[in-house]
């Protein structure tokens, strides 16, 4: 691997130099080939002894330094002034062939200073809940962390229970958050502000690097990048279910899948975090806590903007108030994509169609994917989904009047460039939480990890009819659902 360490190179108030703590009996439970392949790490390799000591964290190779980064955030609205890496490790940064940089992290390799008397270990099935839903999400086109590889540790790990531990090897852009800003802003160090913000902008914004105004750019720029982030999740019917300032990435990659979901029955009020007991981060609140996000980022680069502070001002609430209005046209944009139609479609078709799965009840994914089959032609949904007969009824109710006048407007609306193009927009396959939930069970507690490797090989082709199988498309039964999700911390 070669490896260019440019934030281990940031003045020392930035990180903490350690290392990993060994674990005791590492063991590979899968490795990502394809990923491994684009960073230019042979796969074979990744999966010798060597390789899995590197994603235990028990032996490092050449090039890596190891750190642990502190950041700040917001955490359901309440500002908390030191958080950082407590249980995560930077091993360092990866070119790849294209001179591409990469984050390659341990997650679950020990304590830090940073750890608040935690452990500083993961418990396996959070891991595993990770690698499945960031690689899901990668396939999906969603920006994002990805996994590179698992391994368990042969330790174990107490939080509710004693559960069996594992380590996850993280690969993102960066790890540098709206919270790493608020950090130094909270201390008033511009001096750091002043530095982070060139970093950022010349690894993740190199068309603004030289600007006259480069706070003024990295805001617009962040601006640009969550819209574009969020629009994706609302069309997947992702509910991230932890949207503190530390967790929203100036790369614009989705971090941070604990208590995270996808949507069965639509309902824009859905929430399955269990410590969100006030919704903050339901479904519908995802893009409007995207700007409160944002507008802490704006407080954090005052300094940066312009010497009057009234100025200053002035400039951070102009760009903010520009992400409704950018927000909402890459929302359009994307729902336009999944429903076939042309970009100047009036925009009560998009509305009135997630009215119309509110009212009846209807899954998300099918509801999309059903339009798809339809848009080609197919009148029969249970046919073109290969789904038992009575599963045309869980996706929507053909005879409601309402619907049938939807219908119509709709597919007198259809453009046929854009139905070429609807499946690449409508996944027929999600993690679902039920799924999810199973895989997890069946290794935790029974250490058989195939039902993780089955899932992880379909949502990882989330596209494709002919390689699924009705068990990962249905909904889940009644005895099936998940209203719950955990942090696992």
């Amino acid at each position: 691997m070669q490896f260019d360490n440019s934030y281990a190179r940031l003045p020392e108030r930035f990180h903490t130099h350690l290392r990993p703590t060994p674990v005791s009996v590492p063991s590979l439970i899968r490795i990502n080939e394809s990923l491994a392949t684009e960073l230019g790490i042979d796969p074979a390799w990744l999966a010798s002894r060597e390789g899995i000591a590197m994603m235990a964290g028990n032996q490092l190779p050449e090039g890596t330094e190891p750190i642990a980064t502190v950041y700040a955030g917001h955490q359901f609205g309440h500002f908390n002034p030191q958080l950082g890496d407590g249980r995560a490790i930077l091993l360092g940064e990866v070119l790849n062939d294209q001179n591409e940089r990469f984050d390659l992290q341990l997650k679950g390799s020990g304590p830090t200073p940073y750890s608040r008397q935690g452990d500083g270990r993961a418990p396996l099935g959070p891991v595993l809940r990770e690698y499945l839903i960031s690689e899901a999400m990668a396939a999906m086109g969603v920006p994002t962390s990805r996994t590179l590889g698992a391994v368990t540790s042969g330790d174990v790990v107490y939080r509710e229970q004693a559960e069996p531990g594992a380590v996850l090897t993280r690969v993102a852009k960066s790890h540098i958050r709206i919270g790493t800003f608020e950090f130094f802003a909270a201390r008033q160090d511009t001096a750091a502000i002043r530095l982070l913000t060139e970093h950022v902008l010349t690894r993740h914004y190199p068309d603004h690097t030289g600007s006259d105004n480069p706070a003024f750019a990295l805001l617009n720029s962040a601006i640009q990048s969550q819209a574009s982030l969020v629009a994706q999740w609302q069309g997947l019917g992702f509910i991230h279910g932890v949207m503190n300032t530390d967790n929203m990435l100036l790369s614009g990659e989705t971090i941070d899948y604990g208590p995270c979901a996808f949507m069965d029955t639509y309902h824009p009020n859905t929430v399955f975090s269990s410590i969100d007991n006030m919704g903050r981060y339901q479904y519908r609140n995802q893009p409007p806590i995207a700007h409160w996000n944002l507008a802490a980022l704006g407080h954090t680069l005052i300094s940066q903007l312009a010497q009057d502070e009234k100025d200053a001002m002035r400039l951070a609430q102009e760009a903010i108030d520009q992400f409704p209005v950018i927000y909402e046209s890459a929302w359009y944009e994307m729902m336009n994509a999944k429903l076939g139609v042309p970009s100047n479609t009036d925009r009560s078709m998009s509305t009135d169609f997630l009215k119309l799965l509110e009212d009846q009840k209807v899954d998300f994914t099918l509801a999309f994917r059903s339009l798809c089959d339809l848009a080609e032609g197919s009148t029969d949904v249970q046919d073109a989904l290969a789904l038992p007969d009575a599963t045309i009824t869980q996706v929507f109710d053909p005879k409601e009047p309402r619907f049938e006048a939807w219908l119509s407007r709709w597919r007198n609306n259809l453009d046929d460039g854009q139905i070429l193009n609807m499946k690449q927009h409508n996944p027929l396959v999600i993690p679902r939480n039920h799924l999810v939930e199973a895989a997890i069970a069946s290794a935790v507690y029974e250490e058989d990890f195939e039902p993780f490797h089955l899932l992880l090989d379909a949502v990882t082709r989330p596209f494709e009819s002919n390689t699924a199988t009705p068990s990962f498309i249905l909904p889940p039964r009644d005895d099936q659902q998940v209203t719950r999700t955990f942090c696992g911390t």
